[in-house]
């Protein structure tokens, strides 16, 4: 029995050497990224049993990907590389601030060989969570869409918790198309991560007490609210509240943050934490992710948290 499961795709990061506007940068550091992805990892290292189902080019990026994830302990027999479709590609923007932009490739993305037919079905009987993002249902809304519900369904069917961050990238579909689809999602739905914008989108409302009111219409009993710099906000077992941030001491690159967040949301969920806990531990992820160059590179292991928080003595020589 798996504590998590994830579906999605991954991706060859290019990251600027500098920062700056692409069209001046002149050189780039390979690296892995996306959020079903970055999810995973920081799953694997805070030590949950964790599984992922992709599909990857059968290339040598498909092959660095896939070895990459099994390093951090990440189940990936679920994982196939797949002929015909080349590893999908983004290159990053980063500004002096630490913001930035995405430029994708991936239109023929290998998960296009990812079908109800061929999901893992077993692997998915087999968690305690499956978590699922609107990234990978923008990648093929009409065939994703059902993949993903397929997915659910089974999970629930099995007495599995479904997680979801909306995760919109505007980049990649409408914003009237993402409601419509990832609508069809949220009956299913247990826990949503979401930032306060793909709320709004999804929900035609943006305070937080309005927002658990429109996710308990769906079923949706746990809530958390990413607001940034302003903390969380969350939602779980009849009482709400709101986290204040755990600021960085300087901000390198916000990228990945939000998945972190996510997994230490679920982590705390999975074990039983009380809501405040739960929010505090997930914003200290966030806020250690944002410190570190990368996607994923930031992503710290357990011991890193608890000394973080003030949990467990760091011993340095």
């Amino acid at each position: 029995m798996k504590d998590i499961i994830t579906i999605g795709d991954a991706m060859i990061t290019f990251d600027p050497t500098t920062n700056g506007p692409l069209r001046n940068v002149h050189s780039f550091e390979r690296k892995a990224g996306g959020a079903e992805f970055n999810f995973a990892i920081g799953c694997a290292r805070l030590g949950l049993d964790t599984g992922w189902i992709s599909r990857l080019g059968k290339d040598e990026f498909g092959k660095f990907i896939r070895n990459f994830a099994r390093g951090e302990g990440i189940d990936v027999s679920a994982v196939k590389l797949v002929d015909g479709y080349p590893t999908s590609l983004n290159f990053k923007e980063i500004r002096e601030d630490g913001s930035g932009s995405t430029f994708y490739y991936r239109a023929d993305s290998p998960t296009k060989t990812l079908t109800e037919q061929t999901l893992d079905v077993d692997a998915i009987r087999q968690t305690k969570i499956l978590h699922i993002t609107g990234v990978f249902a923008a990648i093929d809304p009409e065939k994703n869409l059902r993949l993903l519900k397929r997915a659910v369904t089974i999970a629930k069917d099995h007495g599995a918790l479904v997680s979801f961050d909306p995760n919109i990238r505007l980049k990649l579909w409408g914003r009237e198309k993402a409601r419509q689809s990832l609508s069809q999602l949220l009956p299913y739905v247990d826990i949503i991560l979401t930032g306060v914008e793909e709320a709004e989108l999804l929900f035609g409302v943006s305070q937080p007490d309005q927002i658990v009111t429109a996710c308990e219409r769906y079923g949706i009993s746990t809530v958390a609210i990413k607001q940034g710099e302003k903390g969380a906000f969350g939602y779980m077992g009849g009482i709400s509240m709101t986290m204040p941030p755990r600021l960085p001491k300087k901000v390198v690159d916000t990228v990945g943050a939000g998945d972190g967040f996510d997994a230490g949301f679920i982590y705390g969920v999975l074990q039983g934490w009380s809501l405040d806990r739960t929010l505090n531990f997930a914003n200290t992820i966030g806020s250690m992710v944002v410190s570190v160059y990368g996607d994923n590179e930031g992503l710290p292991e357990l011991d890193e948290v608890h000394i973080q928080l003030g949990e467990k003595e760091y011993v340095e020589r």
